[in-house]
């Protein structure tokens, strides 16, 4: 499973130090990126993944990308901010193939890892708290390409601290045990599907690459993920249509096209069972008009 980390990229969005206070309070938040925090003082409090985190000085918390959240301050809260974007491979995402806790004790070396990137990434902070002000195409695109203009050794040392602080959130579950060849196939399977979202994918195909029956492979893949082959491919495929909405401008049939559903009446369709509103609705939400 390791293996499958050397192709993990992490492209940092913003940084910033902020004091908030009361005003801090949005709910219902779904956004294409991931946050890391370090609480510094205060007290605030954030829902996500069916639990409740008391954000309490001295500790990271790590809020994955596409996880509906809400934010309250009560009345101070001093934080550092990350906010990045995480691809392994073609498209897939470390919280496919890793288990990750979401708030960690900082250590020394936390600490002053949050302290250097600050450092070397100055004027990259938000103008605003409210997500629905920076969640938009143009506002996306514009903290990517701040990367470009980076020094080449800021733009390395920047994605190490990046992956560094990322790994005090991962669970190792039995490092010691190799991992089973039924846990290989099933990865390889989740890697094929997220490289291959515009095409045809059928249960049938996924089982036959993995050298499986295909009853099987369907049992297999839900004990690994938690959701029938068939379900998975729908939920990634329209996860990547929500990136394509919110950081791109193209058309509601290009999207439907990149990621398998051509057919556009069967794409708003789904998109508004899994997300319980339209793709119109969705990015009009997300993009500053």
């Amino acid at each position: 499973m390791n293996r499958s980390l050397q192709s993990l990229k992490i492209t940092l969005l913003n940084i910033g130090k902020v004091h908030l206070d009361s005003k801090w309070n949005f709910d219902d938040v779904i956004s294409p990126f991931s946050r890391l925090y370090l609480i510094k003082g205060g007290y605030g409090v954030v829902h996500h993944n069916d639990q409740v985190f008391h954000l309490k000085p001295g500790y990271l918390y790590l809020i994955p990308s596409f996880t509906y959240s809400s934010y309250k301050c009560p009345e101070y809260l001093e934080q550092v901010y990350v906010h990045f974007l995480e691809e392994v491979g073609s498209g897939l995402s470390v919280y496919n193939i890793k288990s990750f806790q979401y708030e960690v004790k900082a250590s020394a070396l936390a600490k002053q890892l949050f302290k250097r990137l600050l450092y070397i990434n100055t004027n990259r902070h938000l103008l605003q708290n409210d997500p629905k002000t920076y969640e938009n195409a143009s506002t996306l695109k514009s903290f990517e390409e701040k990367n470009s203009s980076q020094s080449s050794g800021n733009y390395m040392e920047t994605n190490g601290i990046l992956q560094i602080l990322l790994s005090q959130f991962i669970e190792e579950k039995s490092p010691t045990l190799p991992l089973s060849n039924k846990t290989n196939k099933i990865t390889e399977a989740l890697f094929y599907i997220s490289e291959h979202l515009s095409d045809a994918l059928t249960v049938d195909d996924l089982a036959k690459r993995c050298h499986l029956n295909t009853d099987y492979f369907s049992r297999l893949f839900k004990e690994q993920t938690g959701l029938r082959p068939i379900d998975y491919i729908q939920q990634k495929r329209i996860e990547r249509a929500k990136v394509l909405l919110t950081t791109t401008n193209r058309s509601m049939q290009e999207i439907a096209d990149m990621v398998g559903l051509s057919n556009i009446s069967y794409f708003s369709r789904l998109f508004s069972k899994l997300s319980n509103k339209t793709p119109g609705a969705y990015r009009k939400e997300y993009w500053t008009i």
